[in-house]
């Protein structure tokens, strides 16, 4: 007979060397925990404190003053800035992460290619994320080299303007201004695509190409589904990366805030400030779930759907095996009880 494999308990002991396996876990998962709670959870819960509140710091002491959602009023109504900056920044954001992340697909495409160099082109792609950053991406952008000299987008603003709004016609003006420092941006994204190239098998292509498909076909085929979940994390990426970047005019307007001498300002207003950002943003980040989003295929659907038929038919079968049991020990108790009263001699009549 064939011999069952046992499965082991999840609830059983662990040995010594499970043991010691886990506590190098939680050893080497320590100090991202201790990192986390340090300079994530303890901030962000002072500052959701901090947003209900008017602070002011004096020599003595710091002076917290309740003023409730009196930070979001002041907000919306005393400083137009704010909004206007809010809707610029959806405008550029929505239009921005799509450019990014096809430039960086095109560009992950070609360099994963049989090309001669090839590292070398790797690395001129991603040298831009290594030293335009920080004080010498500031010091570039005041020289001009984010910028394409001969792109007149007063022009492009203007021709936007007869048929956009002009709100909208200005954030496309912005990002064919800043078309370089765009494409610098993309360093990362194009590493992230090229890792998941790189785990195409390469039969697949073979078989398409023996079937007569084309290479356009094949990437909409094979490339584009199986990268998929990489599209979605590019885009996650970009999102975050333009929302705290320095270059971001909110950021600068949350600083100033932050460190501003005046009564109506300062830690409190801040924290409103970067709150409502935060929302916006993370509304962002849902959008392109929602559109980037994997769908669970139709034969997945059905191989869950035939799971649950046999779980239902298992318990069925097990249901009918406990009835079958359960009778058969009732008649097996009217056969004893039958059996007891003819030896006793006792009869029904």
């Amino acid at each position: 007979m064939r011999k069952e494999k046992k499965v082991k308990d999840p609830r059983a002991k662990l040995g010594k060397l499970e043991k010691r396996e886990a506590r190098a876990g939680y050893l080497f998962v320590a100090p991202w925990l201790i990192g986390v709670c340090l300079f994530l959870l303890y901030p962000l819960c002072q500052s959701f404190y901090y947003m209900w509140f008017n602070i002011r710091i004096t020599p003595l002491k710091t002076l917290y003053t309740y003023v409730g959602t009196g930070n979001f009023t002041q907000i919306w109504l005393e400083n137009p800035e704010f909004p206007q900056q809010i809707v610029t920044y959806l405008w550029q954001t929505i239009v921005e992460v799509p450019i990014i992340v096809v430039f960086a697909l095109m560009i992950a495409i070609m360099l994963n290619g049989k090309i001669k160099c090839r590292g070398l082109f790797r690395l001129i792609f991603f040298l831009p994320v290594i030293i335009v950053s920080g004080p010498v991406m500031n010091m570039l952008v005041a020289e001009g080299a984010a910028s394409i000299p001969a792109m007149n987008t007063e022009s492009i603003v203007a021709a936007f303007d007869t048929f956009l709004s002009h709100s909208l016609a200005e954030a496309i003006g912005e990002i064919f201004s800043d078309m370089i420092m765009i494409l610098w941006y993309s360093g990362v994204q194009i590493l992230i695509f090229l890792s998941a190239l790189q785990k195409i098998d390469s039969a697949m292509y073979e078989a398409a190409s023996m079937d007569g498909a084309s290479g356009w076909e094949s990437f909409w085929k094979i490339t584009l589904p199986t990268i998929k979940p990489y599209i979605l994390l590019n885009a996650v990426y970009s999102v975050i990366f333009l929302s705290s970047n320095e270059q971001n005019t909110l950021i600068t307007m949350i600083q100033d805030a932050m460190f501003s001498g005046t009564k109506e300002k300062g830690y409190g207003y801040a924290a409103a400030m970067a709150w409502m950002y935060a929302v916006i943003v993370t509304l962002i980040v849902l959008l392109f779930f929602l559109l980037l989003g994997s769908k669970k295929d139709v034969y997945d659907r059905q191989i869950k759907r035939r799971k649950r038929a046999l779980k239902k038919e298992a318990r069925l079968v097990k249901k009918i095996e406990r009835r079958g049991r359960r009778n058969a020990r009732k008649i097996e108790q009217a056969r004893q009880k039958r059996k007891y009263k003819t030896y006793s001699g006792e009869s029904d009549y």
